[in-house]
C-alpha cells in the first residue's frame, strides 16, 4: 500500500493511465475485429473501407505509446496482404 503522498499521487495515475490505456487498445482492436468481420464475410468494399478506417486508429495507437510501431506495420501489412487476396 502506498505511504508516502508521492507514492499515492503515482498509484493514482498510474491507474488513470491504464484506464485510458485500456480503452485505446479497446478502440483499436475494435477496428481491427471490423476488418476481420469484413474479410471473412466476403465483402472487399467493406473490407477495404474497414482497413482505411484501421490505419490511423492503429498508428495512433503507436504514437500513443499502446503498441509498438514494428507490431502495428505488421497487423496492417498482414490485413492489407488479406484484403488485397480478397479481388483475386
Amino acid at each position: 500500500m502506498a505511504n508516502t503522498a508521492q507514492s499515492k499521487k503515482r498509484a493514482k495515475q498510474s491507474e488513470k493511465r491504464y484506464s485510458v490505456n485500456k480503452a485505446r487498445r479497446s478502440r483499436v482492436r475494435t477496428y481491427l475485429r471490423k476488418v476481420e468481420e469484413a474479410i471473412a464475410s466476403g465483402d472487399q468494399a467493406a473490407a477495404k473501407a474497414a482497413l482505411t478506417a484501421a490505419q490511423p486508429e492503429l498508428m495512433r495507437g503507436v504514437t500513443k505509446g499502446i503498441f509498438h510501431k514494428n507490431t502495428a506495420s505488421r497487423k496492417m501489412s498482414r490485413l492489407a496482404a488479406r484484403v488485397k487476396s480478397m479481388a483475386a
